[in-house]
């Protein structure tokens, strides 16, 4: 396995109130260390080392703390299955002279499945994370980011960890900015924005690679549409889209910034380091500063 930079290209985050110790979540996650699926097992999910520098599950780098969750799935095409159960249910109605019925067929293609499940193919993926500045940070949304939380809460025993909502509507918030032509901050507005119409049903425009300042693209917001996602540069040195849910998606580190990472030396090691000290500090940044033109954090 070799070193990965920690530049994460997409964000879902949790508020920390109280970042675990980097000893207790190594040994939390040891009790919870990976293993690959076996028997009739169609996946596993558990703690691997985040980097390849030791069997340590936690890499700590200055103040945060990388972990990874991996998953081993196997495949089981359903072609296969099919191709298999066509052939003995041709081979009983040849021998026997009668049908096959659908509760015996259902019968047939369970013990197809766990006859052949054992000698499948497996395939895995990885969710990182890091805690960092009150945060834990993954690089994954949706269920595959419940998901690494849910097995670090099952690690921990519990784990307080709570919802980026904010006071105010993000959505309202990117909406002003577009209707202003400029955003608050250290945020500039980029080449990029989804409108939605009122309503659940409401057909959804997205605008790329022009100027979302223009008369044209304002005016589908005087006309009562919403922004749900927004292109912004943040203090040039990071690209990203803000969603409504304040998730960030297509993130880009500008190069002055992985040039800092570079300059604290070209062994996997630093580089892995510098990377996870630097995004992972960078993200944490622009969460503060969102919330704090969104009015602060729900309780």
């Amino acid at each position: 396995m070799r070193s990965k930079k920690m530049w994460f290209k997409q964000c879902q985050a949790y508020r920390l109130p109280e970042t675990p110790d980097a000893a207790v979540l190594a040994a939390a996650l040891d009790e919870h260390r990976f293993a690959p699926p076996c028997g009739l097992d169609w996946f596993t999910d558990g703690f691997a080392v985040p980097q390849p520098f030791g069997d340590e599950l936690v890499f700590t780098a200055d103040k945060t703390l990388g972990i990874s969750l991996k998953r081993e799935e196997r495949v089981l095409p359903g072609a296969v299955i099919k191709t298999v159960l066509d052939e003995k249910i041709a081979k009983i109605e040849a021998e026997e002279a009668r049908k096959v019925g659908r509760k015996e067929r259902q019968e047939l293609k369970e013990q197809i499945v766990d006859e052949l499940l054992p000698r499948a193919f497996t395939r895995a993926s990885r969710t990182d994370a890091v805690l960092v500045g009150g945060y834990l940070l993954i690089n994954q949304t949706g269920n595959k980011a419940e998901t690494l939380l849910s097995h670090l809460r099952e690690a921990l025993g519990g784990l307080r960890a709570q919802p980026t909502i904010t006071r105010r509507s993000v959505s309202e918030l990117m909406t002003q900015w577009l209707l202003r032509g400029e955003a608050d901050g250290q945020f500039e507005l980029d080449d990029y924005v989804a409108l939605v119409g009122a309503g659940d049903m409401g057909a959804e425009i997205r605008i790329k690679r022009e100027d979302v300042t223009a008369e044209e693209v304002v005016q589908h917001v005087k006309c009562g549409k919403r922004v749900v996602e927004l292109g912004l540069v943040w203090r040039e040195r990071v690209v990203l889209v803000l969603t409504q849910d304040l998730t960030l998606k297509r993130i880009r580190y500008l190069d002055h910034l992985q040039e800092d990472a570079q300059s604290h030396g070209d062994s996997g090691f630093d580089l892995a380091a510098a990377s996870q000290i630097i995004a992972g500090n960078a993200l944490a940044m622009i969460l503060d500063e969102l919330a704090e033109l969104l009015g602060g954090w729900q309780d």
